[in-house]
């Protein structure tokens, strides 16, 4: 039984996304490509809900890619009115929606080995492992970082106990909230927290890329 789920074949844009992982990369920032993400979603229920929009942008070298981004709108085949107040997406609409298994195959076109960064990242990366669940697919293979937990290292982080929002970090580093809870807004602005995080740790410039995932006491932050 465990042969056959095991050696069950994979389509091909699964071999092609993994196919990233076999290549080796320096223990530096420089010159790795983050990718920043954000999803809206019908809830908070990574079991029953489904995502609505994806949005993705790249950064590289300390710099926002805009040319390097992503935006996806997914069919609703669940459709809550309570949610529209937040993330304003309707079920019809002007935007053009694609099926969920089209869009996550986009997604790991786009993201292929980068590592993913968003703001509680568990949440985002679990609706989309859910969604490659149903796809009889496993996990994603990323690394990943989440702005609400990088914010902690800074100095600006007075209560490492809390929970930090999104809006109370942009409040903080003086961020102007343009687009706030689109996936492409919220995505841009995740970016903009991240690099101010990453300016505010490399200030000897000699940080490498595992610092980033580890905390003091050397506990992972994931």
């Amino acid at each position: 039984m465990f042969a056959r789920i095991f050696n069950k074949p994979r389509p091909d844009y699964w071999q092609k996304y993994i196919g990233h992982f076999k290549t080796k990369h320096k223990n530096e920032i420089a010159g790795r490509r983050f990718v920043v993400f954000d999803t809206e979603t019908t809830g908070l229920d990574v079991s029953k809900d489904r995502i609505l929009s994806i949005g993705a942008i790249a950064v590289m070298n300390d710099k926002i890619d805009v040319g390097d981004s992503l935006e996806l709108y997914l069919k609703q085949e669940l459709f809550k009115a309570g949610t529209v107040e937040i993330h304003g997406l309707l079920k019809g609409g002007n935007d053009v929606k694609i099926p969920e298994e089209e869009a996550i195959v986009s997604f790991l076109d786009f993201i292929k080995d980068s590592i993913l960064v968003a703001h509680h990242v568990g949440f985002d990366v679990g609706m989309v492992n859910a969604g490659l669940t149903r796809m009889g697919l496993t996990k994603l293979r990323n690394k990943v970082l989440d702005t609400g937990v990088l914010y902690k290292k800074t100095g600006f982080c007075k209560n490492k106990e809390n929970l930090y929002s999104l809006d109370y970090i942009c409040d903080q580093f003086k961020l102007k909230k343009h687009d706030r809870h689109t996936a492409s807004g919220d995505s841009y602005l995740t970016a903009l927290v991240f690099l101010k995080i990453i300016s505010l740790l490399n200030n000897s410039k000699k940080m490498k890329l595992n610092d980033l995932f580890f905390n003091s006491d050397r506990r992972g932050l994931l």
